[in-house]
């Protein structure tokens, strides 16, 4: 794997002409330590990602392959999803506190504003999911 890339171990489960479908196992932090038995608290979520497919690649359900990511779109998504919207909030927040505005009102125009924000978020999601495509890279042979 490249210094440049985020992938993710995954496992094939549906091909169609446009679009394969990999499933990938989520895990915190903690879902591999060797007491999340007893603990309770780590949770592993399992997430279909699809992925434009290669009609040049012979692959078959089932096959355990890697989903990788450019690093760079990683960060954009972090930039997107959790910077962006402090920024807002912070600014809000600072902005309406500098000039006096009542407490209650500054709470809830900030949060309305990243509201606001994560619903443009959603109505350009189309537009977005063009730029944040995946690839399957196949496992090593060992």
């Amino acid at each position: 794997m490249a210094k440049d890339e985020i992938s993710h171990l995954g496992k094939i489960v549906e091909i169609t002409p446009e679009l394969t479908t990999v499933e990938i196992i989520s895990s915190s932090a903690c879902a591999a330590c060797h007491a999340k038995g007893v603990c309770g608290v780590s949770e592993e979520q399992v997430k279909l990602i699809g992925v434009p497919t290669d009609p040049y690649t012979l692959r078959n359900v089932g096959d355990q392959v890697q989903v990788v990511l450019k690093r760079s779109m990683g960060l954009k998504a972090v930039w997107l999803s959790y910077v962006v919207p402090l920024f807002i909030l912070m600014i809000l927040i600072l902005s309406l506190s500098s000039v006096n505005v009542h407490e209650l009102y500054v709470g809830l125009v900030s949060i309305g504003a990243v509201a606001l924000y994560y619903l443009v978020i959603y109505l350009l999601k189309g537009r977005l999911a063009k730029d944040f495509v995946f690839y399957i890279k196949d496992m090593p042979q060992q």
